[in-house]
This record gives C-alpha cells, structure tokens and sequence, in this order.
C-alpha cells in the first residue's frame, strides 16, 4: 500500500470517528417488544411497518395481548389488538411509527401512546377507505390528550 492510500485511508477513519460514523455498521433503531394474538394478521402488518421504520422488533405472541395492556398501565377503553413497550413506554394499537419515534424524542413524563379500537387506514389497517382518527398520549396521572389526529384525507 502507498503512502497516499494509507494517509487517505487514517484521514477517512478520522473524519468518520470526529463525525460519529461507525464505517461498516448501522446503528440499529430502538427496540420494541411487541405481545400480540398469533392469529392476528393486522398485527403482523402492523410489526411490518414498525421494521419498515427502522424499529428492531421483539414479537411475543401470547394468548391474552390485553394481560399486558393492563400490566403496563393503558386503561381498557384504548384497548386494541396488540401492546407494546418501548424504552419505558406502553404502546397500546396501531400507532404510527413516526408517532412512536417523537414520543422518544420528546419523552414526555407519560404512561405512552394508544390508537384506540382498530381504525380502518392506521398502520396495519389499510384498506378501501381511511377513517379519522386519534393517537392520545396516555399520562401518568390516568389523564389523556390528544397528540395526534389523523383525517381521512
């Protein structure tokens, strides 16, 4: 190897260690483990989605997705089909991803984020139509608000 390849060579690795490039690997995304019904194929989409967003996904299936819903605090009216938990926070339906990944960039004092029911064009729920609909931020203090709606459009 010359010279001005090994120069070149430390000038590239210095500049990826100063700019927090790891060369050869990507970090992965954040974890989130997901407890869902193994007959359920709107949750299988909905997990397809979350990988397609850069998630590295656990799948649990369990019989009674709802035992965890209950465990990590989401109260029963915003059940859905499938729970999931997220550095800390409850993932309760069919959230959007980018809904997840501002919660983690945000990391508001909460319990976490639920899409009550099943809403038709939510993320697992594609279909013929889309139906409005509501992602509430869950908070500690067993209060809800709204952090995202979502129109028909």
């Amino acid at each position: 190897m010359t010279k001005a390849i090994k120069r070149r060579l430390v000038l590239q690795a210095m500049l990826a260690g100063m700019l927090g490039i790891h060369l050869g690997v990507q970090a992965a995304g954040p974890v989130i483990e997901v407890y869902k019904s193994p007959h359920c194929g709107c949750c299988t989409a909905w997990v397809d989605h979350l990988k397609a967003n850069g998630f590295d996904v656990k799948v649990n299936n369990v019989e009674m997705p709802s035992d965890y819903r209950k465990k990590f605090g989401i109260p029963d009216d915003f059940g859905s089909c499938h729970t999931a938990k997220v550095q800390g926070y409850a993932i309760e339906g069919h959230v959007p991803a980018a809904d997840i990944k501002r919660l983690l960039a945000e990391k508001p004092k909460a319990i976490g984020l639920a899409v009550p029911s099943m809403p038709l064009g939510s993320p697992g729920m594609e279909g013929p139509r889309k139906d409005p609909y509501d992602v509430f931020l869950v908070q500690e203090n067993g209060r809800t608000s709204i952090y995202k709606h979502y129109s028909a459009t």
